[in-house]
């Protein structure tokens, strides 16, 4: 087993999963400014040192993405020194899809790759790099498909020849305006070009992790989400990738976990696990609100969020 393939397993390890706390200075802004906080350094410092320096955390939390911001500010070697393995979200995020309205492209890879060095020379051991795909009318298209799974398998290819674990993360935006069907009909097809180029640029699939959307529609129940997306897993993701997790997309913290919980009892081929931000973030913010003296209570409740979704990747989760 590589080395990367070793961290990938230890990432999924049955029981735990990975915090998304990788938020752009612009996306975490718009969450505090709702709560009246101020999106200062010292708020998001503050913010990410209550979430990872929680006591047990651990036991539930196997890796965090973190922002380019929060790595500088040492506190990798925080979630290092207590047993989760800090990785980064290394995508500049994303741009209009020249030439086809409404689409998207995901930039950042010019100067990737001494970025890369950096990021593993401060603690990294793992990447994340988001694609984006919404549905729509007349979208997405098969140039959008196209590129982005390109850009997702080159950014794979400079992550794992830096030793680092890539996330490979092409998201299908959850939306009001398509029902599962189509849901399934173009996260098929995002998947099969995806793993094409993935193939093509010869990526050690034991060495990176799959974060996916779920097959899902606004009304889907937790049963029907869970037999669809493994289905469509098994069709199209090799038995070799090193794990999957899921993002939350769009959905509550309830929702996420019942949905995880219930593929789980499927008894898939890979460990199914989560890479949640909201999902494990929103209450533990709102009981926070920025002030010293909440930081126990937020503790807490963001432990409890945690330790529910330990439960749902054994498929153990009893909704509350």
């Amino acid at each position: 087993m590589s080395e990367m393939a070793g961290v990938a397993k230890q990432l999924v390890t049955r029981g735990k999963g990975v915090l998304a706390a990788d938020e752009s200075l612009g996306s975490i802004g718009k969450r505090f400014e709702a709560l009246g906080i101020e999106n200062s350094h010292e708020n998001r410092k503050a913010y990410r040192e209550m979430l990872f320096g929680t006591p047990g955390a651990e036991e539930y939390i196997s890796g965090a993405i973190t922002f380019d911001e929060t790595l500088r500010d040492g506190l990798g070697q925080m979630l290092s020194e207590k047993g989760i393995i800090p990785g980064i979200k290394v995508d500049k995020g994303t741009v209009e899809l020249a030439n086809f309205p409404g689409e998207k492209v995901t930039e950042g890879l010019d100067g990737l790759a001494e970025r890369l060095k950096e990021y593993a020379g401060m603690g990294a051991k793992f990447t994340k790099w988001r694609a984006v795909i919404k549905i729509g009318a007349g979208m997405p298209t098969t140039t959008c498909i196209n590129v982005n799974a390109e850009i997702l398998a080159r950014y794979a290819a400079l992550s794992q020849a830096a030793g680092l674990v890539p996330f490979v993360e092409p998201e299908v935006l959850l939306d009001d305006g398509h029902d599962l069907e189509r849901c399934r009909e173009v996260t098929d097809a995002v998947w099969q070009k995806v793993f094409e180029k993935l193939a093509e640029y010869k990526i050690e699939f034991e060495g990176m992790i799959l974060k996916a959307s779920m097959v899902i529609a606004m009304d889907t129940g937790a049963e029907e989400v869970a037999r669809e997306t493994v289905a469509l897993l098994r069709r199209r993701v090799p038995v070799e990738v090193g794990g999957i997790v899921f993002l939350s997309g769009g959905q509550d913290e309830i929702r996420s976990t019942l949905n995880l919980n219930e593929m789980n009892k499927i008894n898939p081929p890979w460990q199914l696990s989560f890479s949640y931000g909201r999902a494990l973030q929103d209450s533990a913010l709102k009981t926070w609100v920025g002030k010293a003296e909440n930081v126990e209570s937020a503790r807490q409740t963001f432990l409890h969020r945690a330790k529910m979704n330990s439960l749902a990747t054994k498929g153990e989760y009893q909704q509350e």
